[in-house]
């Protein structure tokens, strides 16, 4: 027994001298083309570094200590803690804004994205004048809001529009649209989700040309319908584009203001009333820039949660495959 644990000793002294006996590996320093490189990097990456920080990080700051003072533009800000946040809770204006915003997202999100992936499913197909639908798709989103809003007023005129027009020839009767309180607020969703459509469109299209035409070519050869090779194929390939079109779609939603202004100023009867409006009027109406930094951080963690269990669905759903 002795002699085993001398044995042993003496392999161990052996091994540590030996691992001192090898030289130190020394991290490779970078060739100065690398190095070249990384500073490139990082320069161009500064005008984005410097854009957040000045025109995103400094304001969300700002919104966050404005939103514990009374703060009037004249007069300077006065510490009042939790008040902005207690007033908000008891605003009837407020809840009405934030249950409206909740309501648009949930009908524009999910709605839009559906629609654009359609409509990429169907122009990455080999059809006829594809270049000319993807272009027609897209004018929506170069278009000043202001003059979107301003035609689809008269689409929805419920006098003389488009839209009753429309509806007479196949016997429906006409829709007030936007002047009244029981539609106002998806007439809004609807021109929300047709301004929108182009930009998912493209990312979804682009997403779709990347999918592995192996996989698919697989996928038919061992006898799969075409829904089942988009939903075991081509729709796990799409999870990222869903990640970055969910986000975009619900922060976008959220911020949902100029249509809004242009064609209900938040009526009738409060039924379009959306949270940035509702900060638009406490801000610059009323002049009560305490209590609109308040409904600014509120909307942050609303939009936070909101993004966490879009997630959370697409995890769900990423894991049934």
């Amino acid at each position: 027994m002795a002699s085993s644990i001398e044995q042993n000793e003496a392999i161990a002294l052996s091994a540590a001298t030996l691992v001192e006996q090898q030289p130190q590996r020394r991290r490779p320093r970078a060739s100065g083309l690398i190095r070249s490189q990384r500073r490139a990097g990082w320069i161009m990456l500064a005008p984005a570094f410097l854009n957040i920080t000045i025109f995103l990080g400094v304001p969300l700051v700002a919104a966050a200590v404005l939103s514990f003072t009374d703060y009037g533009l004249f007069s300077p800000p006065i510490f009042i803690g939790f008040q902005n946040y207690i007033d908000l809770i008891q605003d009837p204006d407020f809840l009405v804004s934030v249950v409206n915003t909740i309501v648009y997202t949930l009908l524009v999100v999910p709605l839009g994205m559906a629609l654009a992936l359609v409509g990429a499913l169907a122009l990455n197909m080999g059809i006829r004048a594809r270049s000319l639908y993807r272009v027609l798709f897209y004018i929506p989103v170069v278009t000043a809001t202001v003059s979107v809003a301003t035609v689809w007023l008269w689409i929805l005129n419920p006098n003389v529009g488009l839209a009753n027009e429309i509806l007479g020839l196949f016997g429906l009767p006409p829709s007030r649209w936007l002047t009244s309180p029981d539609t106002a607020l998806a007439s809004l969703a609807m021109i929300g989700i047709w301004q929108g459509l182009g930009t998912k469109m493209v990312i979804y299209l682009a997403a779709l040309q990347g999918v592995d035409p192996a996989l698919l070519e697989a996928a038919r050869l061992d006898g799969a319908n075409n829904w089942q090779t988009f939903w075991n194929v081509t729709w796990p390939a799409l999870g990222p584009s869903h990640f970055f079109v969910l986000v975009t779609s619900i922060i976008a939603s959220f911020q949902v203001f100029d249509l809004v202004y242009v064609t209900t100023k938040g009526g009738p009867a409060n039924s379009t009333r959306v949270l940035v409006y509702d900060i638009y009027e406490n801000a610059f109406s009323g002049l009560h820039f305490g209590l609109a930094s308040a409904e600014s951080v509120f909307m942050f963690i609303l939009i936070g949660i909101f993004i966490l269990a879009g997630l959370r669905l697409q995890k769900g759903s990423s894991s049934g495959h």
